[in-house]
């Protein structure tokens, strides 16, 4: 008599066979979730851009916020916002348009503006909750960079605000 061993997969009801138990939209693991969601900002339209082109490759091609949108973000703050901290702040996603700000010194998004304290240049960004401890980094789009007089290359501290 020959008997066949199961397979772990199997024994744990993953793979083809509980496929075929429970429907093939099943998850193949049941740990993980098959559509984990994924997180979107809305960013204000004082800080949204459009997309850069497929073939930018340049900071100014990547960079589609308009001159207008910059004077505007890089305008002194109407009113005292709250401080929220220091953050080191590195590139984000250079196709990611618009002004923001990925952070785990907010855990709602929010309007607020950086500064950057070694040009005493600031900007208005949308600011993003970013998952880590306070403490951890900051990513922040390639317009408020420039906007900021910051490297692209360099990690620059910045000084966070909530909008008031």
């Amino acid at each position: 008599m020959l008997f066949r061993s199961a397979t772990v997969s199997e024994r744990f009801g993953w793979g083809e066979k509980a496929a075929q138990e429970t429907g093939a939209d099943a998850p193949i693991d049941p740990f993980v979730p098959s559509e984990a969601p994924v997180a979107t900002a809305t960013l204000d339209p004082a800080t949204a851009a459009a997309p850069p082109p497929a073939a930018a490759k340049t900071a100014d091609a990547l960079d589609t916020t308009t001159p207008e949108q910059r004077a505007a973000a890089a305008a002194p703050a109407v009113a005292d916002g709250k401080a929220l901290g220091k953050t080191v702040a590195a590139l984000g996603d250079p196709t990611q348009p618009g002004l923001w700000l990925k952070t785990p010194l907010v855990k709602a998004e929010g309007q607020g503006r950086v500064s950057n304290p070694a040009t005493g240049k600031s900007s208005a960004v949308t600011l993003i909750p970013l998952p880590g401890a306070v403490t951890a980094g900051s990513q922040m789009s390639l317009s408020a960079l420039r906007l900021i007089g910051a490297s692209l290359t360099e990690l620059t501290e910045v000084e966070v605000a909530l909008d008031g």
